[in-house]
């Protein structure tokens, strides 16, 4: 896997601007409702390619209802950042930013979403440890099923239970 010092410094310089904006825009919108902030996927195992999104996911309290309404209210944060963006894309970047918007309840209920943030997110923003505490329990859990990624070629999926026997049950998110 490729690192930032491995990579080209000015994708590195780009990138990096991107994500301090994108904290500064955050926790400017939304304030104290701000509980945690997380870009994922190949930005955050720095291994960005110049048309890689800006995965985020974004913990906040008091959200509205549905990722419509979630979108509507982000839309001040790509205002903001709308002139970060630019400049990228006039250096050859190709980004996209692409949140998704999650509360605190919605979080400890767990979501696929933790699976893969178990090994590539970065926490930008979590004062309390909302979105760390949460993913160390997923962690935990897939550790005591054995799980595994598997990677094949340039993708990969999760082996939950490798132990797994037919009609088995078994629970992944839980208290």
């Amino acid at each position: 896997m490729q690192g930032w010092s491995d990579y080209d410094g000015g994708v590195h310089a780009l990138y990096d601007a991107l994500l301090n904006d994108t904290v500064r825009a955050c926790r400017g919108h939304y304030g104290s409702r701000l509980l945690s902030l997380a870009v994922y996927g190949s930005v955050g195992r720095e291994t960005p390619r110049p048309d890689s999104d800006v995965d985020l996911l974004l913990v906040a309290t008091d959200l509205p209802d549905g990722p419509t309404a979630r979108n509507e209210e982000f839309a001040p944060v790509r205002t903001a950042l709308a002139p970060r963006f630019t400049a990228a894309r006039r250096a050859g970047l190709h980004p996209e930013l692409s949140p998704v918007f999650k509360t605190r309840a919605e979080l400890a209920r767990g979501t696929p979403l933790l699976l893969d943030m178990t090994e590539d997110a970065r926490i930008l923003h979590d004062p309390d440890g909302c979105l760390a505490h949460a993913l160390e329990r997923v962690r935990r859990r897939l550790r005591e099923l054995g799980s595994r990624r598997v990677w094949r070629g340039d993708y990969w999926y999760w082996d939950l239970k490798p132990d797994y026997r037919p009609g088995e049950t078994f629970e992944l998110f839980g208290p």
